[in-house]
């Protein structure tokens, strides 16, 4: 297998790729497919980079063989070892492409393992993502939009040429977005936006209609573009399916899930505090008393919940959280773009207009 520099395809492919950066590095920014077994840990890259520093490469280099040697050297060949052997296909990932994934690809070669490397490293990965993303987004987008508890990601992702931007993003957009997972850095976010482009070649886009942050993450700026751009169609659901919606995702699957992940009791303080802080979050713009007032619905909701496993309850604070902030605010907005519609209905109604239209 020859060195990668088709970046383009091992982004598109979500190939594997063993990042032998340090830890700080990867979490800045990593590939789709990237697992992190890095050559030096931080402690030891940042000793390389000072000798570098005072005294140059040679004298940085042979530091860096002093601290990658004896047991740990042995312990970090068979790691990569390992996964090379579960991932076959994959390559070794540096920086740029230089001393760290070739003296990886050495030792590996010494241990008759013969592994790949991305020349260019992550560097020039990056530099493609964002390349990919800034072509892939000539195309036309259409948005679909609608107040929360509408729907919009089902059909986003029910689509070939949908992108789940909030998938993406590992949140929901709100104040409540929060998922169990992380969110990634904003260039790992950025890298899995390119990598989703890549896979199709639609006629046009499909995405949710959004803000230009997902909560710790912002759309790229040629994203925010397009979608400024835009035409729209809006779901217009009756209210009470609304509120079955948010009841499913927000008050039975998180409460599942957070018991899933961290046991009865701890998943249980885990949810509660996850709907406190959504509330605590827009305290200011709901104005303290108000905020008050819906806080202590919430106790209430949660207390009654926790004894039966009643969720009907939290509908005395989340009625009036959508007929006074959230739908408010998204219907100003949508009055601002309502030249941009080119369709509007209910959810089953969005989705059949979607199949007539969807190439």
């Amino acid at each position: 297998m020859n060195d990668a520099t088709d970046y383009l395809a091992l982004l598109r492919d979500e190939t594997p790729l063993i990042d032998v950066r340090a830890p700080v590095e990867f979490a800045k920014g990593a590939m789709p497919a990237a697992i992190n077994l890095p050559l030096m840990n931080d402690r030891e890259r940042a000793a390389v980079g000072t000798c570098y520093k005072r005294e140059g490469a040679e004298a940085a280099l042979r530091l860096g063989h002093q601290l990658v040697s004896g047991e740990t050297r042995e312990q970090r060949i068979e790691a990569w070892r390992q996964a090379c052997a579960q991932y076959p296909q994959g390559y070794l990932c540096c920086a740029r492409g230089g001393q760290r994934s070739h003296i990886v690809q050495q030792w590996l070669r010494e241990s008759q393992v013969h592994y790949p490397l991305v020349v260019g490293g992550y560097k020039a990965l990056r530099q493609s993502a964002i390349e990919a993303t800034q072509q892939q987004m000539q195309r036309p987008a259409l948005l679909v939009g609608g107040c929360t508890g509408s729907g919009k990601t089902l059909l986003v992702r029910s689509q070939r040429n949908g992108i789940d931007l909030e998938g993406l993003a590992r949140h929901r957009g709100s104040s409540f977005g929060r998922t169990l997972q992380p969110q990634r850095s904003q260039a790992s976010f950025e890298n899995q936006l390119a990598a989703a482009l890549l896979k199709v070649t639609p006629a046009f886009w499909l995405l949710e209609d959004e803000s230009a942050a997902i909560g710790a993450n912002h759309l790229p700026e040629v994203v925010r573009t397009r979608m400024a751009q835009s035409p729209l169609v809006v779901v217009d659901d009756p209210f009470a399916q609304r509120l079955e919606r948010l009841r499913v995702d927000y008050f039975v699957a998180m409460h599942a899930a957070f018991i899933t992940r961290d046991g009865e009791e701890e998943g249980w303080r885990q949810y509660a505090e996850y709907l406190r802080h959504g509330l605590f979050a827009i305290r200011r713009r709901l104005g303290l008393q108000r905020y008050a007032e819906l806080t202590r619905h919430l106790e209430n909701a949660l207390g009654q919940q926790q004894r039966s496993g009643s969720t009907e309850e939290h509908f005395a604070w989340l009625v009036p959280l959508l007929e006074e902030y959230y739908d408010p605010m998204y219907r100003y907005q949508l009055e601002k773009r309502a030249k941009a519609i080119r369709f509007r209905g209910t959810f089953t109604e969005v989705a059949a207009w979607l199949a007539a239209h969807n190439p």
